[in-house]
């Protein structure tokens, strides 16, 4: 009994000998701890896409004095066929963006479409204006409209009030895109998370934290709930316009949800930019969605940075396991791949896109 206990006190003061001779340092604060995982399991990175695939949502904001030869390169580089520009400006410069297109001849590569000014809704003619302008352009190769999270958001007129994107006066303007048979692209709201409290409950903690200029509240400058109800109200007020709902409506996190307004809204459509964490985080769920609603998904990726489009690759095509987004603050959690099979990968990367896109070539596809 008396050398069990020896024994005990001996490694006791042998463990706090150590313990005085090499502290321990736990100091570490929790935006910094990201540790490599251990697991061991096979790996498939992509570098490119299996099928050449259609870039819904991409932003080229000098295209009309950029060196198109050095982007075709690049979208050959990962297998895109067509990279839409959404941000197309209109008017003069949309002419611009069109016509240094044509004179590189990349008109089956590069599509431009167009956008809209808001802020000056009061005055007289805003809205007859406006629809003329939609048809210059359309007339000088836009083929789509894109409206900005900023409109119907942070956007106000002269009087200072928030401009509704389901103002009436814009009415005519959705509704000339759909006489005109070109889709309108909606960024409405940001991810509901951002109208939540900042605090320990908020898994976008981190990124408000790094990001503080997007905290929102109810007043600033509506709730979500208001700004995402605007947008569905002009989707169902003119069903004869295709909308493609940015960012899946930031629905991705609820995929049940967004099916039952896809079921609803049969103009609305969806593109997957900046939320493919939020599918690699639920394969199951995101390939009940995919299965189901497969002919209503378009591929996007919002900022165009060619190293990126690697991960959607890997989320969409592959089987792997566990591996993590390019930006720990937006995402910190590990991905799966949805190993999706080829009949719905051929729709999202470019089938659906034919359908809805004006001027797309199915020849490019061997379609």
């Amino acid at each position: 009994m008396k050398l069990r206990l020896t024994l005990v006190i001996v490694m006791i003061a042998m463990s706090l000998s150590a313990q005085r001779r090499e502290p321990l340092d736990i100091s570490i604060d929790w935006e910094s701890y990201d540790p490599p995982s251990t697991l061991v399991v096979p790996e498939n990175p992509k570098d490119h896409a299996k099928f050449p695939f259609v870039d819904v949502h991409s932003h080229h904001w000098r295209m009309a004095t950029m060196d198109l030869d050095k982007l075709i390169r690049e979208m050959d580089s990962l297998n895109m066929m067509v990279n839409v520009n959404l941000s197309g400006r209109g008017g003069r410069q949309l002419k611009d963006i069109t016509d240094n297109i044509k004179k590189h001849g990349y008109e089956d590569r590069l599509v431009v479409f167009t956008n809209i000014n808001i802020r000056s809704i009061l005055e007289p003619d805003w809205t007859e204006n406006t629809v003329k302008q939609i048809e210059y352009d359309v007339a000088n190769g836009a083929r789509g409209l894109k409206i900005y999270k900023s409109q119907g958001m942070t956007n106000t007129d002269s009087l200072g009030n928030r401009v509704k994107i389901n103002d009436p006066r814009i009415d005519p303007v959705w509704a000339k895109c759909g006489e005109l048979g070109i889709p309108v692209l909606i960024h409405s709201a940001d991810p509901k998370p951002f109208w939540a409290p900042h605090d320990s409950l908020n898994e976008r903690w981190l990124e408000l934290k790094l990001r503080p200029g997007r905290k929102r509240s109810a007043d600033n400058p509506a709730p979500w709930e208001t700004i995402i109800a605007e947008q569905h109200d002009i989707f169902r007020k003119h069903p004869n316009t295709t909308f493609i709902n940015a960012h899946m409506g930031w629905f991705p996190n609820d995929l049940a949800h967004l099916g039952t307004l896809l079921d609803e809204i049969p103009n609305m459509y969806v593109e997957i930019g900046a939320v493919i964490a939020e599918l690699g985080r639920q394969p199951r769920m995101a390939n009940w969605f995919f299965e189901k609603y497969q002919d209503r998904v378009l591929f996007g990726k919002d900022s165009y940075k060619p190293k990126e489009y690697a991960t959607y690759f890997r989320v969409l095509e592959t089987a792997d396991e566990h591996f993590p987004y390019y930006k720990r603050y937006h995402a910190y959690w590990r991905m799966y791949g949805l190993d999706l099979p080829d009949h719905i990968l051929e729709k999202l990367y470019y089938k659906n896109a034919l359908k809805i896109i004006p001027g797309l070539d199915p020849a490019l596809w061997n379609e």
